[in-house]
């Protein structure tokens, strides 16, 4: 078995992230717009955490969540501030 490498696990992240927020669009429609936000926020909580784990990076992230809403406007948008870099 061959050693993960960081850039295997970050295009990994990426990609399940992608999916994840495709998901959540083609759902957001069966469900109360409560429900909808509150999945939303959960995947941006996700999405924080694998910055701070540098599982992805902040610029990663950011293009990922703005290339979703581009392809799927009724997405609900969270106001949830992507960290830039870990603090010492």
């Amino acid at each position: 078995m061959s050693p993960v490498t960081e850039d295997t696990r970050c295009a990994r992240t990426a990609r399940l992230l992608v999916a994840r927020l495709d998901e959540l669009a083609r759902t957001a429609n069966q469900l109360r717009r409560p429900d909808a936000e509150r999945l939303v926020e959960l995947a941006s909580v996700a999405t924080m955490q694998a910055v701070a784990l540098e599982l992805l990076n902040a610029e990663q992230a950011e293009a990922i969540w703005r290339d979703a809403h581009d392809r799927h406007p009724e997405l609900p948008t969270v106001g949830i501030e992507l960290p830039r870099r870990l603090a010492a």
